[in-house]
């Protein structure tokens, strides 16, 4: 390139038979540059230029080693030997320092271009920092979620829209006396006991208001049987994951608090829960049947049929049956039903 054709380049900042290239990408977000074969900058945009902290006309006529570490120059120079012998494109990334002093990031390919009768070297770059950054914050979160997942000893499961399981701690396994691996691609209602209905269909149009976003976050509780069907009663956390308005694609099930592990019983009626949490709170058989406008023998007579059906001797032990089989909830006092299935128990 003789200097009538860089005087000309300099005051124009586009090679001729390349402007249509120069045009294209001259205010676009890309970095990119025709550098001839001696290292000299014979175009450069504004975002190659911001790369540097300067404008294009400051790059122009400058060789490499006016811009970067010699190190670099060096490095730089010997890709675009590489590329003038090879005659073929090359991916490259670019490490550069960032104008608040961070380190920048910059992913892009250079090839060769042709300028009367001469091989120059043009390159194009996109910054990658911020992608960068994201995607590392990204996997120190899944990192960080895969930690609490596996050793916060919380049963937890992440479920797909459909309700399958997609993902599960080995506390989760554990719980339902199966391995993770067979616990995963299950249907979250065939962990759940079919009784009662009535907490189930409560639990269904809850979960139908989490994956339509209606709401973002419900705790409920729910009977879990596991694969020898035996039943507990837990509290569930169920979290949906991501902002976007449409449908949720993924929620995450906690179990917080759960009973202990127990054959099924015979579902009890809304009278019985009411008499069992009167009977934690301290009532005595009078008092319950005033409570409950019921004749003292029918509170006798239910009282007898709740023993025989927890298993309990006495006042007592069947207090502590109730809790322990989540019947009654464990974090309230008054004492109430674990469920708000049953129309006569407090909330």
């Amino acid at each position: 390139m003789d200097d009538s054709t860089f005087k000309a380049l300099s005051r124009t900042g586009t090679p001729g038979r390349y402007a249509a290239f120069a045009d294209l990408v001259d205010l676009a977000p890309a970095a990119a540059f025709i550098r001839g074969s001696d290292g000299r900058y014979l175009w450069a945009n504004h975002a190659y230029a911001h790369l540097y902290g300067t404008v294009p006309e400051q790059v122009i006529g400058k060789y490499i080693e006016d811009l970067d570490e010699p190190a670099e120059a060096d490095q730089f120079r010997a890709l675009d030997q590489e590329i003038l012998s090879r005659g073929t494109p090359v991916r490259h990334t670019l490490a550069y320092r960032r104008r608040d002093g961070s380190a920048g990031r910059a992913v892009g390919h250079r090839f060769p271009v042709r300028e009367n009768a001469r091989t120059c070297v043009a390159g194009i770059y996109v910054d990658v920092t911020d992608h960068l950054r994201a995607t590392v914050q990204w996997q120190e979160a899944e990192e960080n979620l895969q930690a609490l997942r596996d050793h916060s000893g919380l049963p937890c499961a992440l479920l797909s829209a459909n309700g399958r399981v997609v993902e599960a701690s080995a506390a989760a396994a554990e719980l339902f006396q199966v391995s993770p691996h067979d616990l995963v691609g299950r249907r979250a209602h065939t962990l759940l006991a079919p009784e009662p209905d009535l907490d189930l269909d409560r639990l269904h149009r809850r979960w139908t208001g989490l994956i339509s976003r209606r709401t973002r976050r419900v705790e409920t509780s729910a009977v879990l049987v596991d694969a020898h069907g035996m039943q507990r009663r837990a509290q569930l956390h169920l979290t949906t994951i991501g902002h976007s308005a449409g449908r949720a694609r993924h929620v995450w099930a906690v179990v917080t608090h759960q009973s202990l592990a127990h054959e099924a019983h015979p579902a009890l009626t809304a009278a019985q829960i009411r008499i069992l949490s009167l009977l934690a709170e301290g009532s005595s058989n009078g008092d319950i049947a005033t409570s409950l406008h019921l004749s003292r023998q029918t509170v006798d007579y239910h009282l007898s049929r709740l023993r025989h059906l927890l298993g309990a001797a006495t006042r007592p032990a069947l207090v502590a049956r109730a809790y322990v089989l989540g019947i009654l909830a464990p974090r309230a006092w008054p004492p109430r039903s674990a469920t708000a299935a049953h129309p006569l128990s407090t909330v």
